[in-house]
């Protein structure tokens, strides 16, 4: 335990000689930071935050995806707020999939196995970013190649973990949680209004922060005498796994296999966020990490067998 004080205590003394030191590189980052926040996350995530709070506390889960729930439901089976969690992860991607699978458990319309089955598979990068932002950055031609790795795997994964380690949380009424009743409408729309404020505010102290820690980057990379291609595809390499978005604008084009490799993963930002959203449950942030690992693993395994990045150009 004093190992690790000594530690934090060490970087928290040399980024703080760094922000003092580079002023102006420091506050343009955390600038970036803010503006990707308040300018891409609120308007498109918070509205989605708010309107689905309000379907989960009026109990209308289960109506919304009524439609898709004698399918989805067959091959989960699982129920319909499930069910829920799944579209929505899927839909409207990271990091709706943790903060939906918090919401259902802490309103008792799913149980915690059922939470920890969504959070392992149903966080992911979102189809709109991946589509409009990763694809087009990369050069990608072979959209459908890379549409399954991010979307196919993960799905094809949570039905392996729902009938191997998770086939014991089969819906029955002695292991369903106690629902909570529906609320009036101008009830739940004033909670979901607070609590999606209160987890979006938290999502962008995240994001200034993970910014900001691109400053050691690009000093490694300025320190360096010779600017050569290597070195900077190492560090937008390191990048990605910082914070991908970051990561992405460092290498534009130079890697794209890396970086559809390092999409399921998503980087200590999204790690540290999808923390922000489970923190007040008893959901494991340790057993997330490890399904975000194997389903990386997978991915890499999934690119070479398609002889890696002749196949994606």
């Amino acid at each position: 335990m004093k190992l690790k004080f000594y530690i934090y205590t060490f970087l928290a003394f040399i980024l703080t000689v760094i922000i003092l030191s580079y002023p102006s590189d420091c506050l343009m980052l955390a600038s970036n930071g803010l503006n990707l926040w308040f300018q891409k996350m609120i308007p498109t995530l918070f509205p989605f935050m708010v309107l689905s709070g309000i379907m989960i506390r009026m109990n209308m889960t289960g109506t919304f995806v009524k439609i898709l729930t004698p399918v989805l439901g067959k091959l989960f089976k699982l129920n319909a707020d499930c069910i829920y969690g799944i579209v929505i992860g899927f839909l409207c991607g990271f990091p709706m999939g943790a903060h939906v699978a918090a919401e259902l458990y802490a309103h008792k319309k799913i149980s915690k196995a059922e939470a920890s089955l969504l959070l392992s598979f149903c966080n992911n990068i979102g189809p709109v970013y991946f589509l409009s932002f990763v694809l087009p950055t990369l050069k990608i031609k072979n959209i459908a190649v890379c549409l399954f790795a991010m979307y196919g795997l993960p799905f094809l994964y949570g039905l392996f973990l729902r009938h191997s380690i998770y086939r014991e949380c089969y819906n029955t009424k002695n292991n369903l949680p106690t629902e909570k009743t529906a609320m009036p409408l101008l009830r739940a729309l004033d909670e979901s209004v607070f609590s999606s404020l209160y987890s979006i505010a938290k999502l962008g102290g995240y994001m200034i922060f993970f910014n900001l820690l691109f400053i050691f980057p690009i000093l490694a990379i300025n320190a360096l005498p010779i600017q050569s291609g290597i070195t900077k595809l190492l560090i937008g390499c390191i990048g990605c796994l910082l914070e991908i978005t970051g990561g992405i604008g460092l290498l534009q084009n130079i890697a794209p296999y890396w970086v559809l490799c390092a999409l399921p993963f998503g980087g200590l930002s999204c790690i540290a966020q999808t923390y922000s959203m489970i923190r007040e449950t008893d959901l494991s942030i340790s057993e997330y990490i490890m399904h975000k690992t194997i389903l990386t693993a997978i991915t890499v395994f999934y690119y070479l067998l398609l002889t890696g990045i002749s196949t994606l150009t």
